[in-house]
């Protein structure tokens, strides 16, 4: 079992979220801990003030408001009952037994999980501290439970869909030898996701400084439909010799991928829907989100959020990378919402505004220099023939204009008036 953990100020949008997938079908609300009626009896209005009268009992705590979910492994078939005994166990075991709670089962991915929506602001007003929360309790519960219940154990598979941090296998030139080392990290990403373009390939194998180089548009390997394995550096530049596909002995060439990509197409399916499920949450569980906040959320959730943007710094293109299902998406793949422009329209990108503001100012103080500049050369030389510089003015003779400097004048005789006296 796998639980993550969200939190946020926005309860009617985090209960709304989950409402919309019971209208959709894809969702029930099989529990409601410390309610007057049953899950099935409760209206939406109901459901939203008996949380929102206890939230008003602090009203200068903001974060009040906690959405989790818990991921099982596929192969686990689950009842009502038990997915209900199972959020309820979570529950106590972090300290929130005593909270009012709803419990969703969602039947909208490829594994059985449920959503908990919960408050942190306790009977009395005081509060649960949420520092670490996910870290201390929430991990030792999930242990516990997965004894308690006979669940599958997250930390024991390692090639399951829910292992949360990618493999370490980055590549390090000049530590390692080149080929080897790719050759490693190309054979498990060929092996575990689930990619259907060269760009989606990338984006994976970028996590772990490799780079497959189809060439330039008028290159020799893009004419003959070649592709060069490369590794990078920290900063993604290519360093070292590039290899060839071929060269390779499972022959990861363009040809070859070619031929997985349907596979994989039907495959990332069990990931399509992780993937939008884990954006809307942050988007109707966050106020005011930011694309770099965004990333950080799905990191939690074990989805890497992979960033495309033009010399201004501008967001044309986003992949998501699911690592507990291996699937790859583009996020146009996914809808239009999720795309690069999609995103944007609810997402703030801050970063673009640090670019954007750094070009300014970098713009800002070219342009003054450059006043700075020709204003020194116009006072320096502005005297002389075709607006020379300061330097070549003062290493360029002088015009002969019948001047000369006050310290090269020959003292000038007193004029005499008068007569002599010829002493």
């Amino acid at each position: 079992m796998v639980a993550v953990i969200h939190t946020s100020s926005r309860l009617r949008a985090v209960l709304h979220y989950n409402e919309n997938k019971l209208e959709q079908g894809q969702a029930e609300c099989i529990s409601a801990f410390h309610y007057p009626k049953d899950a099935d009896a409760l209206t939406f209005e109901q459901k939203l003030n008996r949380i929102q009268r206890q939230l008003a009992l602090n009203k200068r705590t903001k974060v009040n408001t906690v959405h989790v979910s818990l991921n099982f492994d596929p192969s686990e078939k689950l009842s009502k009952e038990q997915l209900a005994e199972i959020s309820k166990a979570y529950l106590k075991g972090i300290g929130f037994e005593k909270q009012p709670a709803l419990v969703y089962e969602h039947r909208d991915a490829g594994h059985p999980h449920v959503h908990i929506v919960t408050t942190n602001i306790k009977a009395d007003g005081s509060r649960i501290s949420l520092h670490n929360l996910g870290r201390n309790e929430s991990e030792k519960t999930r242990k516990e439970i997965e004894i308690e219940f006979g669940l599958v154990k997250a930390q024991e598979r390692n090639a399951q869909e829910f292992r949360i941090q990618p493999a370490s296998i980055k590549v390090e030139y000049g530590k390692t030898e080149t080929k080897k080392a790719i050759s490693n990290v190309l054979s498990r990403v060929l092996k575990d996701y689930k990619f259907t373009t060269i760009g989606e390939l990338n984006a994976v194998l970028n996590l772990y400084n490799v780079a497959a180089d189809i060439g330039s548009p008028d290159s020799k390997i893009r004419k003959n439909k070649g592709i060069l394995y490369r590794v990078l550096d920290k900063h993604g530049n290519k360093v070292g010799v590039p290899i060839k596909a071929s060269d390779f002995h499972f022959k990861p060439t363009q040809q070859n991928l070619q031929k997985i990509f349907p596979e994989n197409e039907v495959a990332r399916q069990i990931g399509y829907q992780n993937i939008k499920n884990s954006i809307n949450m942050v988007r109707y569980g966050q106020k005011n989100p930011t694309v770099s906040g965004l990333g950080k959320n799905l990191r939690r959730d074990g989805i890497d959020m992979v960033l495309r943007r033009n010399e201004q710094g501008a967001l044309y293109g986003i992949t998501f990378i699911d690592h507990r299902s291996k699937a790859v998406f583009n996020g146009s793949a996914l809808g239009k919402e999720f795309g690069a422009k999609g995103i944007t329209e609810w997402c703030r990108d801050t970063d673009l505004s640090l670019h954007q503001q750094r070009s300014q100012m970098i713009g800002k103080n070219a342009e003054q220099a450059e006043n700075q500049q020709n204003t020194q050369q116009a006072s320096s030389v502005g005297q002389f023939k075709n607006s020379r510089t300061v330097v070549d003015a003062l290493f360029s003779p002088l015009q002969d204009n019948g001047y000369t400097p006050q310290e090269l004048r020959k003292p000038r005789k007193k004029k005499q008036r008068g007569f002599s006296m010829g002493f």
